[in-house]
């Protein structure tokens, strides 16, 4: 269930928000959805992978934390053990909200069952004590902006790979120290060898468009498939 609210300084004038990363507070998902606005980061840190929407063949993008759903291999002992939090986790539990037709600016919303909403009092302020804008609330504006305009953006990018077709499913085997295997499939990846062989015109479309470097961005990530097995088989042998 969730409580979806207009934020405001008279309704929200005492609300705090608890930041600390937890299993309890909606931190232990598999993965995350990522735009490609902030792919640059994100591969940084984590494979990037695409998930099909079975009824309309459209995609979206996932920063891959772990091999199952609920496990996420990043959470250790109440840290994200990573520099970058991708935006759809760290703006938790806020949100932007459109009237019915999607037009207009943006309101910042929040969700008052979400666990990371205070209900004692702890944590840190939205708003100051005098009804202000807090640094914290204007870092997730910041946040929601980016996010938003990511999603806008992300039609143009998803219809450019299915137009290149460079995307290809992808199964992973995970053997483990302790003899144990896991499979990761029903995702799919950027096809290296596709996208070596684009000719000059399909190279300057992507590149136009502002696609290329999210694409390059995504193959590139998926060097971390290593370190995701890495910790998926520590935390075999820790128990």
């Amino acid at each position: 269930m969730s409580n979806h609210q207009v934020l405001n300084n008279a309704d929200h004038r005492d609300l705090r928000v608890l930041l600390e990363p937890s299993a309890e507070r909606g931190d232990a998902v598999m993965g995350t959805l990522v735009t490609p606005i902030e792919f640059r980061r994100v591969q940084a840190e984590y494979p990037i992978v695409f998930r099909k929407n079975q009824e309309d063949d459209s995609f979206t993008a996932l920063a891959l934390f772990g091999f199952e759903n609920g496990e996420n291999l990043f959470l250790r002992d109440g840290n994200w053990d990573a520099r970058y939090r991708p935006l759809s986790l760290a703006i938790q539990p806020f949100l932007i909200g459109r009237t019915q037709n999607g037009e207009g600016v943006g309101q910042v919303h929040i969700d008052m069952d979400h666990p990371r909403v205070s209900k004692n009092g702890e944590g840190t302020r939205v708003f100051d004590e005098d009804g202000g804008t807090t640094p914290f609330l204007e870092d997730i504006a910041g946040m929601l902006g980016e996010l938003d305009q990511g999603h806008r953006d992300s039609a143009g990018f998803f219809d450019a790979l299915k137009r290149h077709d460079l995307l290809e499913p992808f199964t992973l085997e995970v053997p483990l120290s302790d003899g144990s295997k896991h499979s990761l499939v029903g995702f799919h990846i950027v096809n290296e060898s596709k996208l070596q062989s684009l000719d000059g015109d399909a190279l300057a479309d992507l590149h136009g468009s502002g696609h290329l470097m999210p694409v390059f961005m995504a193959l590139a990530s998926l060097s971390h498939f290593s370190d995701l097995v890495e910790r998926k088989d520590a935390k075999v042998r820790n128990g």
